[in-house]
């Protein structure tokens, strides 16, 4: 599943940084992760870096967004792969 980052954030900053899916940003009060990007670090590291790292434990798992470690690998790899190219070999966007 992915993780959310609770009203308890101090912003410390120290999360935003080492999210290697870039799933961290700024909310309107304190950060937020993008559950679309979050895959837990699975792909990436062995345990979340945000929650290693965070001093007040305000990272859990996300109810509303449940995933298995399967469904993680998935998002990882949909993450990670290249843009297709098209014929004359720019990216497609």
């Amino acid at each position: 599943m992915a993780l959310l980052i609770t009203d308890e954030c101090i912003n410390c900053d120290v999360c935003e940084p080492e999210c290697p899916n870039e799933a961290i940003s700024m909310g309107a009060e304190f950060y937020r992760i993008d559950p679309q990007k979050c895959t837990e670090c699975v792909g990436h590291f062995d345990e979340p870096q945000c929650v290693q790292l965070c001093p007040v434990a305000c990272i859990p798992a996300d109810p509303q967004h449940r995933e298995s470690r399967e469904q993680l690998w998935a998002k990882y790899l949909r993450l990670t792969q290249p843009a297709p190219a098209d014929t004359d070999g720019s990216a497609l966007g």
